[in-house]
């Protein structure tokens, strides 16, 4: 049982005229109704989370890092890598997707010849599209069991097959494709919990029917801050 409210940190410069950033909001409560847990979340801008040390995050029980648009998106590639070396739960949704896997390769140096592996944003103009999960790994197939596979995303990324070769075979899990048959969901390897997507599943969550990528997030949560306590 619970004694205390979760702590969850949102990276991002949060602006309610933005849907997805209303939705973050929204889907935590619809998730925190459903898993009946508290949860404290607190927003912290881009240039913020830039200068805090690692330690700093380890005062929260999970960070997601949410959509765009970002102040300075030059920001975004050290805060990951920072979020890399924590053992809490980590989630980012949206364009920030593209900064991860950038992320990756500079920290691993996967593109010595400075080739453009990662294409421009396939998504026109500041609406959503609509994106089709196709569930890989057994973890995310039962996920999407009883959720609809159609998700809205305002990004999506066509990735170099070389890249996600070297990328899936030391670094990240492929956890869903789309209907393009490209990468949409991934995890960190040898984490418990650092998912990322290129699509923002909080849209589509609500109060009857919360999202299950966000509570899975938050049950993850609640099982790192259960198991600390006996460690």
């Amino acid at each position: 049982m619970m004694t205390h409210s979760l702590k969850i940190a949102i990276i991002g410069d949060y602006n309610f005229t933005f849907n997805s950033h209303q939705a973050t909001n929204l889907a935590l409560d619809h998730s925190s109704r459903f898993l009946e847990v508290d949860i404290s979340y607190y927003w912290i801008k881009t240039n913020e989370s830039a200068v805090h040390r690692t330690n700093y995050f380890s005062q929260f029980d999970g960070v997601w890092v949410a959509p765009g648009p970002y102040q300075n998106a030059f920001f975004l590639a050290g805060i990951v890598k920072q979020l890399t070396s924590l053992e809490i739960p980590v989630l980012m949704t949206g364009d920030c997707f593209k900064n991860f896997i950038e992320m990756l390769i500079n920290s691993y140096q996967l593109n010595p010849n400075s080739e453009k592996l990662i294409s421009d944003n396939l998504v026109e103009g500041s609406h959503f599209d609509q994106i089709e999960i196709v569930p890989h790994s057994s973890a995310f197939i039962q996920l999407y069991e009883n959720h609809s596979p159609i998700e809205l995303s305002s990004s999506r990324y066509s990735l170099y097959p070389q890249l996600i070769d070297a990328l899936s075979e030391f670094l990240i899990d492929i956890e869903a494709y789309n209907q393009f048959e490209e990468p949409e969901i991934i995890s960190l390897k040898n984490h418990t919990f650092f998912v990322s997507c290129g699509f923002c599943p909080q849209i589509s969550s609500t109060r009857e029917l919360p999202h299950p990528m966000i509570y899975t997030f938050l049950k993850a949560v609640i099982g790192n801050v259960e198991q600390s306590k006996t460690a």
